[in-house]
């Protein structure tokens, strides 16, 4: 709605993961790197956390672009509330194996001729699951068993479980000690920053039409990363919010004050700042 009033030519803040949105922050630009890394190697299990909308979705679909550029088949599991027949079934619909794939024996069977197969040509198979935190002990057992398959020189099916922080609260406890012994690459994203937050927004912008950036302000621009923490898919709403508030008023550049609703709108709760404490005398 707001796009030609702007000069952009796409949504710069759309809340899907689009891989070519990707803002490369040292954090980012290092999990990606480590769960290309950890599938080349054939490293076996590989765990990315991190805090609810700071971006984990759309590492994977990146993830997935090298692994379709390199031609490399995976299997993708977005549903994590599965039993560990739903799970095999989608395992064997993802690769595309030639079984019964109502029934776990010939899916395994299959999958493992896949495997040797691939690793007899020296190339490998991913495995990646989303929401990883809400799978059941029965499902993440059966994955550990996955990642039995190995050969000399590593593992066969690469395995990458992504998940909320509670993931890494549910790997300490005793009955997953035999998985997390298997876990060989550890990925955590992190909020951004305030400086980070401001090359986030303008390095979306740019790539949305607008090179240079005046639509948000320094003082709008470190509000936006107080009320948000730096997570991106708040900044993300917070902005496409505050861009159609400027658009709705005619005006080219936000306000404090055009926040102050978008924030109501959107009940955001933050930490107000610290008042000095009143000197008495």
């Amino acid at each position: 709605m707001y796009k030609a009033f702007f000069g952009l030519i796409s949504n710069p803040f759309n809340l899907s993961p689009d891989p070519a949105f990707l803002f490369r922050s040292p954090h980012h630009e290092e999990a990606l790197a480590n769960l290309i890394y950890g599938v080349q190697s054939r490293k076996g299990f590989i765990v990315l956390t991190g805090e609810v909308g700071t971006g984990k979705t759309t590492m994977l679909e990146c993830l997935r672009d090298h692994l379709d550029a390199h031609q490399t088949p995976f299997a993708f599991v977005f549903n994590s509330r599965l039993t560990p027949d739903q799970f095999f079934e989608m395992i064997a619909y993802d690769l595309d194996l030639p079984c019964s794939r109502k029934s776990k024996t010939e899916v395994l069977f299959a999958l493992n001729n896949l495997l040797i197969d691939r690793a007899n040509h020296n190339r490998t198979t991913v495995l990646i699951v989303d929401e990883a935190q809400n799978l059941d002990w029965d499902v993440l057992e059966e994955i550990r068993l996955l990642g039995n398959l190995e050969n000399r020189r590593g593992k066969l099916l690469q395995i990458i479980l992504a998940g909320q922080p509670e993931l890494d609260q549910k790997l300490e406890q005793t009955e997953y000690r035999q998985l997390r012994q298997r876990i060989a690459l550890r990925c955590r994203l992190r909020p951004f920053n305030a400086a980070e937050t401001a090359q986030y927004i303008a390095t979306r912008l740019a790539r949305a039409g607008l090179r240079e950036q005046h639509v948000f302000p320094a003082d709008v621009l470190e509000d936006i990363h107080r009320r948000t923490q730096g997570i991106p898919r708040l900044i993300n709403s917070v902005c496409d919010n505050l861009l159609l508030t400027a658009f709705a008023m005619e005006k080219r550049v936000t306000t404090t004050e055009m926040l102050e609703e978008v924030s109501a709108d959107l009940q955001l709760q933050w930490a107000l700042p610290e008042t000095p404490a009143e000197v008495r005398l």
